[in-house]
């Protein structure tokens, strides 16, 4: 079932197929493919059209795109249907379904009774024929929590599919159907030398409506829009809806250059802001897929944050363009690979094995492509200055964020007191413990009340957020908190960092301490 993902913007964005919601870099998936007659991708390019006319491409690649009908059964013990926690329960519409003229209430679902009923629940989506041997490329959230799963080609021949691997980080999953004869394919291109303002085509099965093509231009590129640790998503202007979720998106060539997957509209409907996932990514993870089911990525064990301007100030970095100028490390997993080697929260990653790091999603994909085991060298600064270290990779935990907690169980004993910039704080007990959700190893000093317009509150500081270090000084009461903001309000930066546990996730808040520049000597 398509779900709203909550997320602080001012529309809903939306996956686009009807089920609710790495590694090695692969070789070319379908270089040695056994019947070269059948690849669509190089039909096109033999017969090269101007922009403007896609009727070429269009007649070569539609075979390869497929339909994908999921099938699922709800009764009374079911979850709810998206999996994720804000799908619709058991008998439920799902929310903001857009109204179809001409199709009955809830098409494409199928999901009229009532909630005691049990019901068969049909979802759709898109997908595309990576190989003649009949291996199929979508969404993960389009085949999540099948029964059963049923592919349609072109030409109207149905095949039951078998989920080879998925894999919920990046949204994507591969099948496998036997048709008993070579298919037509299409190749996964490069998304490298992917531009904005370039034509590109996307087909698919939006609310059941199979072969529907729609063409627009690529509107920006490496786009985050909070769905995942590895989001670089081209956005694209082709109008793309329900159920176009795992088609394919071209370029002229016709190689397929994303995947997409989301929308983002105020009405449920195409708006012109669509998002693809980039063919790079899609080749390493579906080779993974196929050959092991799975996607093993390479963990460091930090989380990490982009540099705002305040926090270049607090920290004394660079502020000619803080947030490209790399990742600051937040927090530190015990016992993790960076622990290990020796990186700090307040450390700012610019290099991994040479590659600049512009941002933390440039670090998590990164590391997620460093092959398990291997070394890998990372360029960081500290204290304004560059160092480097080498740090053994390992293989990626199932929950890599259950390990980011407080290893001191230190208890704290000071009484609630004014720790300036406008904040009142409090020492962490086994009650605020437990309204927190925090672990027993947790310490701190508890942040109970921000003062309106305070330079804390210009900040974004919040009441329940856990202070836990002051600049790189870790702090575990709240004498300890008020004395570390006293000596950096007396030091000569324009700007403090805390650093702070919130809703589970560390990340640092620069203060800006309100100093002029006669102020600062």
């Amino acid at each position: 079932m398509r779900y709203t993902k909550h997320r602080s913007m001012a529309f809903g964005l939306l996956l686009l197929g009807a089920t609710a919601l790495g590694g090695v870099l692969a070789t070319r998936a379908l270089a040695a493919d056994p019947d070269p007659a059948l690849n669509a991708t190089a039909a096109v390019q033999q017969n090269f059209t101007p922009v403007g006319d896609f009727t070429n491409l269009v007649k070569k690649v539609t075979p390869a795109v497929v339909s994908i009908d999921v099938h699922l059964k709800l009764d009374q013990t079911s979850d709810n249907v998206g999996g994720d926690g804000d799908g619709p329960q058991q008998g439920q519409m799902p929310q903001g379904l857009p109204n179809i003229p001409g199709f009955p209430p809830g098409f494409p679902f199928g999901m009229q009774g009532g909630p005691q009923q049990q019901q068969a629940v049909e979802a759709k989506g898109s997908g595309f024929i990576i190989n003649s041997s009949g291996i199929v490329v979508t969404n993960n959230h389009v085949v999540k929590d099948a029964k059963t799963i049923s592919v349609t080609l072109s030409n109207g021949s149905t095949y039951p599919a078998k989920v080879l691997g998925t894999d919920a980080r990046t949204d994507l999953a591969v099948l496998k159907i036997e048709a008993g004869r070579p298919l037509p394919y299409v190749d996964i291109g490069s998304s490298a030398n992917v531009v904005p303002g370039e034509w590109v085509v996307a087909l698919g099965n939006p609310f059941g409506l199979g072969g529907t093509v729609t063409a627009g231009i690529v509107s920006a590129l490496g786009r985050d829009i909070g769905d995942g640790p590895y989001d670089k998503f081209i956005q694209i202007d082709a109008p793309i809806n329900e159920g176009n979720s795992g088609g394919p998106l071209f370029d002229q060539h016709g190689e397929v250059i994303g995947v997409n997957t989301a929308i983002l509209s105020p009405t449920g409907g195409s708006v012109g802001i669509g998002f693809a996932i980039p063919s790079d990514m899609v080749k390493r993870v579906v080779d993974q897929l196929q050959t092991g089911g799975k996607v093993v990525r390479g963990y460091l064990g930090v989380a990490a944050q982009q540099i705002s301007p305040q926090m270049a100030q607090a920290m004394g970095l660079p502020a000619a363009n803080p947030a490209t100028d790399g990742a600051l490390v937040a927090a530190i997993s015990p016992g993790s690979p960076a622990f290990r080697a020796g990186l700090q929260p307040g450390d700012v990653i610019t290099k991994v094995n040479g590659v600049t790091v512009t941002n933390p999603s440039d670090l998590a994909d990164d590391i997620a492509n460093v092959d398990p085991g291997h070394d890998t060298s990372i360029e960081y600064l500290r204290g304004g200055k560059t160092n480097t270290l080498s740090v053994a990779v390992t293989t990626m935990p199932a929950n890599p964020d259950a390990a980011f907690k407080q290893a001191n169980n230190t208890p704290s004993e000071a009484k609630p007191g004014q720790a300036g910039l406008g904040l009142t704080i409090a020492p962490l007990t086994p009650d605020t413990r437990g309204q927190l959700n925090l672990p027993q190893s947790a310490q701190g000093a508890v942040i109970v009340k921000v003062k309106p317009n305070s330079l804390a509150d210009q900040a974004g500081l919040q009441a329940g957020d856990l202070l836990v270090g002051v600049g790189p000084k870790d702090i575990s009461s709240p004498d300890q908190a008020v004395a570390a903001i006293e000596a950096a309000k007396k030091s000569n930066i324009p700007a403090v960092a805390l650093r702070i546990i919130r809703q589970g996730q560390a990340l640092f808040v620069g203060v800006d301490l309100g100093k002029k520049k006669s102020d600062q000597g």
